[in-house]
């Protein structure tokens, strides 16, 4: 009876330290997971605001196009000081979109204009207007598009594995009315 004891004891304090290790197995695990649920919510996070920031700039840019001195719109109420919409006043307007967790030193913010077919031909080439003078030409008329991309780098943040940079871009488009 007493051997029987004993044997119960040993097994017991072998099923112990069997116990710790399956307990630290699964932390491992459980901690990886909820890492990386983490990781790519933020992931998604940077991602929706580059989204939202490059839709912002063309529609910013839509509205404050080279007609928009004609009727003051543009003097400071659409966030600009004065004058129309040019590609670094975009850029400049998308960067001061950006939330503030969103490194702006990693954010490159490319703003171009093109004249897609169907596009007025002031978009490109020089115009006579109503009285014969030449007019144009004007990248950012009603009519020509704007187009706005939004690249960052996004630093992976995952203990103990090492992901590298991951390269976010976001792109949009849009006519100029304004």
């Amino acid at each position: 009876m007493f051997v029987r004891k004993l044997t119960k004891t040993r097994k017991r304090r072998a099923e112990l330290g069997a116990s710790l290790v399956e307990y630290a197995f699964i932390l491992i695990f459980f901690l990886s997971i909820l890492f990386a649920i983490g990781s790519f919510g933020h992931a998604l996070y940077i991602y929706h605001a580059l989204n939202h920031a490059a839709k912002e700039g063309t529609r910013w840019a839509s509205v404050n196009g080279h007609l928009c001195n004609d009727d003051s719109s543009c003097n400071g109420t659409n966030g600009m000081n004065s004058g129309e919409a040019t590609a670094g006043q975009i850029q400049s307007h998308v960067l001061a979109d950006l939330p503030s967790s969103v490194s702006t030193a990693l954010t490159t913010v490319t703003a171009t204009f093109s004249a897609p077919a169907g596009s007025p031909d002031v978009c490109t080439q020089t115009v006579k207007d109503k009285s014969g003078a030449n007019y144009g030409p004007f990248s950012n008329y009603p009519g020509c598009t704007v187009v706005v991309q939004v690249q960052y780098t996004y630093n992976v943040i995952f203990p103990l594995v090492n992901i590298g940079p991951i390269n976010m871009s976001s792109t949009s488009q849009m006519v100029i009315v304004h």
